[in-house]
C-alpha cells in the first residue's frame, strides 16, 4: 500500500510537472522573457526587504544566510544588481545576444569586489565562524581571495583584483580601452547638456546640402555653419560640374540589388524621420531634387500651358520640372502604409530546433543546429556537421526532416552562401506581410537617389532587399498563375512612381490581359497608351530599337559611353549641338518596358519579338533602356535560349515543376517555393539565388500614388511608338504578277484561320507548285507559320487585321492608330505636328548641317 500510494503521487507529480513544463515551452519567447525579468525583480525585492530593511523570521534568515554567506557584505548592492537585469531584459529585448558578455563581465566584478572586501576584513575563514565569512566577502571573497594573498601578500593582490575589476566593467559596458577617451567625453557631455559641434552621434549621419529624401518632409541637411546662400543655378552648375568628374564606368563591381542587414531591418521600416547616408553622390543621370528636374526638348520646342499645380504640402520640398512655373511633387511616403513589427523568434521555431536535433539523433549524423534565423515567410535552420561527416548525409534526409517538421516544402542549401553550414528552410505557419512602404524607407533605399531602384521584399533574414533596374540591366520574371507575378509589377512600378519624376523615367507597358496595368493608364511617366494589342507590342519593341539606336548615335557623335555620362555632359554644358544644327539637346531619360504576359507576344509574332528583345537586351544598357519580361508560360518555346543568354536577373516565384524551374533559373529550386510572393531572386552576378517574400502593395495604395501623379502632370504620348514601320510602296519584285492571287489566298486563309497548299489548291483552282508558291509568300510577311510536316499551317494573322495584313502586301502604308491630335490637357502634341517629329536611327541624316529638328526622341 505504501508503493503503490507513493508511485501514484509520484505519477500525479510527474504528470502535472511535464504539462507545464511543455505549456511553458509553448509559450511565446517574448513571453518566457518577460517571465524571467519578473522573476529578477520579485528577488530583488525579496532581497532588498532583508538586506535593506532587515524583516525578521525564519524567511528573512535564510535569504541572509543565502545572499551574505555567498558575497558578503556586498550582498547590499544584489538588489539593485537584480533590479537592472530585469529591466534589461524588458525594455532591450532585441539585445539578447549580449547577454553572455553581460554574464561574464558582472561575474568579473562580483569577484573583485568580494576579494577586496575579504581582504580589507583579514580574510576570515570558515574555520573561525562563518557569521565573519558573512561580515566580510562571503565564499566568494573567501575562495577568490585567499589564495592570491597566500601567494602574492595583500599588497599586491589588491591591484590584481582592482585590474580584475575594472577588466570586468569594460566587458560588461563594452569599451575597448582604446576608446574609453571618447566614452568618458560623450558621458561628460551627456550630463552636462554639450555637444561638440563635428559630432556626428547626436543625429548619425547627414544627406547632402539640398537633396531630397524623397518622403515628403523639409528634413534637408543643412550646413552646421553659417554660410552665404547660394543660388539654385549656382548649386545645379556645381552638381553637374561634380557629376563630370566620375564616369559611369568607373564603377569595378557593381551590385544589382542591395541587402540590409536583419538589425537595420527591424527598425528601418519604422523610423520615417531618420535619414542614412551621409554627403550623397547622386548618381549620373538623375539630378538632386532641390536644384530642379531635365527639360525636355519637346516642351522647349512646343510651348504648352503648364497644368495648375497643386499646393504644396506643408514641409514638403518642391522640385522644379519643365519650364520655371510648373512644379512636380514626389508621392508623400504616408500613401504606403506601414507593416506588422518583424518577428525573430516564436514557439514555432523551438519546436523544429526540437525536431532536427531528433532527426539528427535518430539517425546518428554528427551534426547540430547552431543558430536560426526568422524571415517572413520561411525559416532558415543552420547547420554545421562533424568533422568525419559527409554533407551528403544531410541532404538525403530531406524527406525524413519534411515528415518531422510536418511541412512539405523543405528547402536544404549545402553550405549557405558565405558560411560554413548548410541551411534548412522550413515555411513559417504564421506567415508575415512585407509591405512596400517599409521596404522605401529602409536604409537600404535611402542611401541611393537613383530613380530606378526599386522595392523587391525581404530575404529570409529578415533584412530588406532593394534592386536597381539599371544595373540589372533586364529582368526575367516567371511563375505560376497566382504565384506573385503581378504584385511584383505592381510594387515595382509603384516604386518607381515614388521616386521618380516623368523626366527622369518614362514607360512603356505592354499588357495583353488588358485588365492587369490599367491603373496605371493617363500617368505622365507613360510614353504612349498602354499597349493591350500583340501586334501594337511589337511593332513598340521595334520602337524601342529604333530608339536605342538613335541614342546611340549620339553617343557615338559627342564621345561618351553611358547615357549617364551625356546627361552629365549636356547638364554641365559641355555638350552641344553641332555646327550648323538648331536641335536643343536635352538629357535622356531612363526608357524602362515592361511585358506582362510574353506567351501572348511569341504567340503572335514570334521571330520579330524575339529578334527586337535579343537587339534590346544585347546593346540597350548603355543607352538607359531597360526590360522586364513577365511569363506565366517559362517554357523553351517562349523563354528561348536567346532570350535568356542576354537576360542575367532571373525572379522566380512559385513554378509547377521543376523543368520550369530551370527555365528560369537554370537550376531547380523554384518548384519547392510555397506562392504568394515567395520567390528566388538571382541577381546580374550573384552565383546562388537569394530567398525573398516579394513586396506586397495594395491597391489602395497604388490608386492614391496614381491620383497625385496624375494630379501633378498630363501625359504627352509619342504617336510613333506603336506604328508600324514605313513600307515600300511598289509591289516586292518576289510577287511579280500574282499580286490579285497572292490577295486572296491571304483573304482565304485569315478568314477561315486555315493554312493549307492543298485548300489553296481547291479554292483557287491552281496547281500544286502555284498553291506552294502562295504559301511561302505568306509565310514570308508572317501571314502564315512556318510548315510543320503534313500539319496545316498556324496563321499568325487574325481577321481584324486582315486590312492592314493585304495594304502590306500591296505595299501600301498600314492606317495609322488614331491617337489624338492634342494631349490631354488640350495643349498641341508635339509629336504630334505632321514634322519630323523623331530622328532617324542613321548618325549621318540626323546630325547633317540642314537638320532642323529639336526635339529628343523620347520627350
Amino acid at each position: 500500500m505504501v508503493r503503490g500510494a507513493y508511485l501514484g503521487v509520484a505519477h500525479g507529480l510527474g504528470t502535472v510537472t511535464r504539462t507545464i513544463t511543455k505549456g511553458a515551452r509553448d509559450l511565446e519567447p517574448e513571453h518566457r522573457r518577460d517571465g524571467v525579468a519578473f522573476f529578477l525583480i520579485a528577488v530583488a525585492l525579496v532581497v532588498a526587504a532583508r538586506e535593506w530593511w532587515g524583516i525578521p523570521g525564519t524567511f528573512g534568515l535564510v535569504v541572509h544566510a543565502v545572499v551574505a554567506g555567498t558575497v558578503g557584505l556586498a550582498g547590499v548592492a544584489v538588489p539593485v544588481l537584480l533590479l537592472w537585469l530585469g529591466v534589461r531584459v524588458m525594455r532591450h529585448p532585441e539585445r539578447g545576444q549580449a547577454n553572455s558578455r553581460v554574464a561574464i563581465g558582472l561575474s568579473l566584478l562580483v569577484v573583485s569586489v568580494c576579494s577586496l572586501v575579504a581582504i580589507a576584513e583579514g580574510t576570515p575563514s570558515p574555520r573561525d565562524g562563518f557569521d565573519q565569512v558573512q561580515e566580510a566577502g562571503g565564499i566568494i571573497g573567501y575562495l577568490a581571495a585567499t589564495p592570491v594573498v597566500i601567494g602574492v601578500t595583500p599588497w599586491v593582490a589588491v591591484p590584481l583584483f582592482l585590474l580584475l575589476g575594472f577588466f570586468g566593467l569594460l566587458v560588461v559596458t563594452a569599451t575597448p580601452v582604446h576608446r574609453i577617451p571618447e566614452r568618458v567625453r560623450g558621458l561628460y557631455d551627456r550630463l552636462t547638456g554639450n555637444h561638440h559641434e563635428g559630432d556626428v552621434a547626436d543625429d548619425g549621419l547627414r544627406l547632402a546640402d539640398g537633396v531630397s529624401a524623397h518622403d515628403g518632409s523639409d528634413e534637408t541637411a543643412k550646413p552646421r555653419k553659417r554660410r552665404k546662400r547660394r543660388t539654385k543655378a549656382e548649386r545645379a552648375a556645381d552638381a553637374a560640374a561634380a557629376e563630370l568628374d566620375q564616369y559611369a564606368g568607373d564603377e569595378a563591381f557593381e551590385k544589382a540589388a542591395t541587402l540590409d542587414p536583419a538589425g537595420d531591418a527591424a527598425q528601418g521600416g519604422r523610423r520615417k524621420s531618420e535619414r542614412s547616408g551621409g554627403t550623397q553622390r547622386v548618381p549620373a543621370g538623375t539630378q538632386p531634387a532641390a536644384t530642379g528636374t531635365i527639360v525636355p526638348a519637346a516642351a522647349a520646342a512646343a510651348p504648352r500651358t503648364a497644368p495648375e499645380p497643386s499646393p504644396a504640402p506643408a514641409g514638403r520640398a518642391e522640385q522644379p520640372m519643365l519650364s520655371g512655373d510648373t512644379v512636380y511633387l514626389l508621392p508623400s511616403e504616408e500613401a504606403l502604409v506601414e507593416g506588422a513589427p518583424h518577428k525573430t523568434r516564436s514557439a514555432v521555431n523551438d519546436r523544429v530546433v526540437e525536431s532536427l536535433t531528433k532527426v539528427f539523433a535518430d539517425f546518428g549524423v554528427d551534426a547540430e543546429v547552431t543558430n536560426f534565423t526568422r524571415g517572413p515567410t520561411v525559416t532558415r535552420y543552420e547547420v554545421e556537421v562533424g568533422a568525419k561527416t559527409k554533407v551528403e548525409r544531410i541532404t538525403s534526409l530531406s524527406n525524413n526532416i519534411a515528415y518531422a517538421v510536418a511541412s512539405a516544402d523543405v528547402r536544404i542549401l549545402s553550405p549557405i552562401p558565405g558560411k560554413s553550414a548548410i541551411g534548412i528552410e522550413i515555411p513559417n505557419s504564421d506567415r508575415e506581410t512585407v509591405v512596400l512602404g517599409d521596404v522605401l524607407r529602409s536604409s537600404a533605399a535611402r542611401r541611393t537617389e537613383h530613380p530606378m531602384v526599386m522595392g523587391v521584399g525581404k530575404d529570409v533574414e529578415g533584412g530588406f532587399v532593394v534592386a536597381n533596374l539599371a544595373k540589372m540591366p533586364h529582368i526575367l520574371v516567371a511563375g505560376a498563375t497566382g504565384a506573385g507575378k503581378s504584385s511584383f509589377i505592381n510594387s515595382m512600378i509603384t516604386s518607381i512612381l515614388m521616386r521618380a519624376t516623368p523626366e527622369q523615367v518614362r514607360l512603356v507597358l505592354v499588357d495583353p490581359k488588358r485588365v492587369e496595368l490599367t491603373i496605371y493608364e493617363g500617368i505622365p511617366h507613360l510614353i504612349t497608351p498602354i499597349i493591350t494589342s500583340p501586334k501594337k507590342a511589337a511593332e513598340a519593341l521595334e520602337w524601342v530599337v529604333r530608339e536605342m539606336d538613335a541614342r546611340y548615335d549620339d553617343l557615338a557623335t559627342f564621345g561618351f559611353k553611358h547615357i549617364d555620362d551625356f546627361n552629365a555632359g549636356v547638364r554641365s554644358g559641355k555638350v552641344k549641338p553641332l555646327p550648323g544644327s538648331e536641335r536643343k539637346i536635352a538629357p535622356y531619360p531612363y526608357l524602362l518596358v515592361v511585358v506582362d504576359e510574353l506567351a501572348d507576344l511569341m504567340m503572335v509574332a514570334p521571330r520579330d519579338v524575339e529578334a527586337s528583345i535579343q537587339r534590346i537586351t544585347q546593346l540597350a544598357r548603355a543607352a538607359g533602356i531597360h526590360l522586364v519580361l513577365a511569363t506565366q508560360r517559362p517554357s523553351v518555346d517562349v523563354v528561348t535560349g536567346l532570350i535568356k543568354a542576354n537576360v542575367p536577373s532571373r525572379l522566380a516565384f512559385a513554378t509547377s515543376s521543376v523543368t520550369d524551374s530551370r527555365v528560369v533559373l537554370d537550376q531547380p529550386g523554384a518548384e519547392k517555393l510555397i506562392g504568394q510572393g515567395d520567390a528566388l531572386f538571382l541577381p546580374m552576378g550573384a552565383a546562388k539565388p537569394m530567398r525573398v517574400q516579394g513586396a506586397w502593395v495594395t491597391e489602395s495604395e497604388v490608386h492614391a500614388v496614381v491620383e497625385h501623379v496624375k494630379s501633378q502632370l498630363k501625359p504627352v504620348y509619342r504617336q510613333d511608338v506603336t506604328a508600324p514601320a514605313a513600307v515600300k510602296k511598289q509591289i516586292d519584285e518576289d510577287i511579280g504578277d500574282d499580286l490579285d492571287l497572292l490577295l486572296q489566298a491571304a483573304e482565304l486563309v485569315v478568314s477561315t484561320q486555315f493554312g493549307s497548299t492543298s485548300m489553296l489548291q481547291r479554292k483557287l483552282r491552281v496547281g500544286f507548285a502555284k498553291a506552294g508558291r502562295l504559301m511561302d509568300l505568306l509565310e514570308s510577311r508572317e501571314i502564315v507559320g512556318p510548315s510543320e510536316g503534313s500539319k496545316a499551317r498556324d496563321v499568325l494573322v487574325q481577321p481584324d487585321d486582315l486590312p492592314a495584313a493585304l495594304a502590306l502586301i500591296r505595299g501600301e502604308t498600314a492606317p495609322a492608330p488614331a491617337y489624338d491630335q492634342e494631349s490631354d490637357d488640350g495643349t498641341t502634341d508635339p509629336y504630334a505636328d505632321g514634322t519630323d517629329s523623331h530622328r532617324p536611327p542613321v548618325a549621318t541624316e540626323y546630325h547633317d548641317g540642314a537638320d532642323t529638328d529639336a526635339e529628343d526622341p523620347v520627350r
